[in-house]
């Protein structure tokens, strides 16, 4: 293989692998350390027994987890999080449980570590002379649209289970106080840095050495539960390798006028829609790249296609891989999802989102 042809794969790919890893290893120990657990108890405390309250406090709690550290941290950490706290206080879970499904996928576009796809997306933008703050700027307000879209569609399909107030405060579980508060810094820094456009492989690596080694100090048991997805890793590794040097090739050029072409609004929507059903056949990483040779002469069509494999992954179970995470911590918890409602109201969904946040991209 040519070595023009490796070096892109390796430089694009490669990094987007190392995030993952890291910022899971980040985002478990985290969750072990309690910062999570901590967070989520103090608004059940704070939301005055109020259902509503309690619910938008949760959901902001995932909008910010999501945008920091991926959709994959909010459905693997978040969603027994919000189950246990329904369970606690006898409200219905799937309000919260709903949030973090959703959340994860459509508020997902704000920042480059936000979703693998993001990530791969940069690497276009850096092509067409645009860095991280043009990335930010040009998903802004899709990405707040996205947010509050989702959220008002959620308050009125889980309107009745939202109502009315709870008796019980949640109790707060113990915790190794140090490796909260460190757990608590590192997870409130990596966010600006991020942010400030700061390479987010390092980023997140940096991180998760800093919990590693405050594990090993403070509880080193806690490490064997620390579980990295090499698999998954290897397997996004190898997939994305032989799809990029494909397109490199020109073995996928007979795709790209599936996708059009062009700048103006219907344009952007058959890319964004184009995007969203491809997503939902094959999965949301695979599709991105797919579409991407389509949309790469453009930011704002680059950022159109991730509306769609992001905000629009929602309505099979496997388009997204976080849907796939929080279908196995709801039923590990043992809550029963019908998946041909959640198909109904995730079509819904992404049809809302995904338009309404190509509409307001300028």
């Amino acid at each position: 293989m040519p070595s023009e042809v490796l070096h892109p794969v390796v430089a694009q790919v490669l990094p987007v692998a190392v995030f993952l890893l890291a910022i899971t290893v980040t985002a478990e120990i985290a969750q072990l350390a309690g910062v999570f657990d901590v967070a989520a108890h103090a608004m059940a405390r704070r939301a005055r027994h109020r259902v509503l309250l309690l619910w938008l406090t949760f959901a902001a709690l995932a909008v910010v987890c999501t945008i920091v550290m991926s959709l994959d941290t909010t459905a693997v950490l978040l969603t027994p999080v919000g189950l246990a706290i329904a369970q606690q206080t006898g409200i219905a879970p799937m309000p919260f449980a709903l949030t973090t499904l959703w959340i994860a996928n459509t508020g997902s576009l704000l920042l480059p570590v936000s979703n693998l796809t993001n990530l791969l997306a940069v690497h276009r933008f850096a092509d067409l002379g645009a860095g991280h703050g043009d990335y930010v700027r040009t998903a802004a307000v899709p990405a707040v649209t996205a947010i509050v879209v989702t959220l008002l569609l959620i308050a009125v399909l889980q309107r009745r289970a939202l109502r009315g107030t709870y008796a019980v405060d949640p109790p707060a579980e113990p915790h190794d106080r140090v490796l909260l508060v460190v757990g608590g810094v590192v997870c409130l820094a990596i966010g600006p840095l991020f942010a400030i456009g700061l390479e987010p492989a390092a980023v997140a690596t940096g991180s998760a050495v800093v919990l590693l080694a405050a594990t090993a100090w403070r509880s080193p048991a806690m490490l064997r539960e620390v579980r990295p997805p090499w698999l998954m890793a290897g397997v996004f590794l190898v997939v994305a390798g032989l799809l990029r040097i494909a397109q490199a090739e020109g073995l996928l050029d007979w795709l790209r006028p599936a996708f059009g072409t062009g700048l103006r609004t219907l344009d952007l929507l058959h890319l964004s829609g184009a995007s969203a059903v491809t997503a939902n056949l094959v999965n949301n990483l695979p599709a991105y790249l797919l579409v991407e040779p389509a949309a790469a002469d453009d930011v704002r069509r680059l950022v159109a296609t991730l509306i769609g494999v992001n905000a629009g992954a929602l309505v099979t179970p496997w388009a997204s891989l976080a849907t796939l995470l929080w279908l196995q911590r709801c039923r590990s918890a043992g809550l029963r999802i019908p998946l041909l409602r959640l198909a109904g109201w995730g079509a819904i969904c992404a049809v809302l989102v995904v338009t309404t946040a190509t509409l307001t991209l300028r």
